[in-house]
């Protein structure tokens, strides 16, 4: 049997950009993507602290070290400049293996999305 858990987190970022006139997902800073373990077009929930909503998109690649959360198209309405964002992925694995798994967690400074 297999379970989905948790793969990655960027716990807190900051969104700095929405661009409705984009096609969708979300654009992160390619340190941010390392450090967690993630990769362009990856699936990702996000959950926004300061509304509360929550959806699924995919991640395209943003440019290093800019500290870039942007949310694009029909997501850019969930969210507003300036919100606390929480970025996950999962992943299926078995049991066993899930046991021992150690997930990505990057904690960004909020006011600059980088790695502290």
């Amino acid at each position: 049997m297999l379970i989905e858990v948790l793969k990655s987190k960027i716990h807190c970022a900051r969104v700095t950009e929405a661009n409705l006139n984009y096609m969708g997902s979300i654009t992160i800073d390619e340190d941010l993507m390392d450090a967690a373990n993630l990769i362009a077009g990856e699936k990702v929930h996000i959950v926004n602290n300061n509304n509360g909503e929550r959806f699924v998109t995919y991640i395209i690649k943003g440019e290093r070290g800019s500290g870039c959360i942007c949310l694009n198209g029909a997501a850019a309405r969930k969210v507003q400049v300036d919100d606390v964002v929480i970025i996950m992925s999962y992943a299926m694995m078995d049991i066993e293996e899930a046991k021992s798994f150690e997930p990505s967690l990057v904690f960004p400074d909020t006011a600059t999305n980088k790695i502290v």
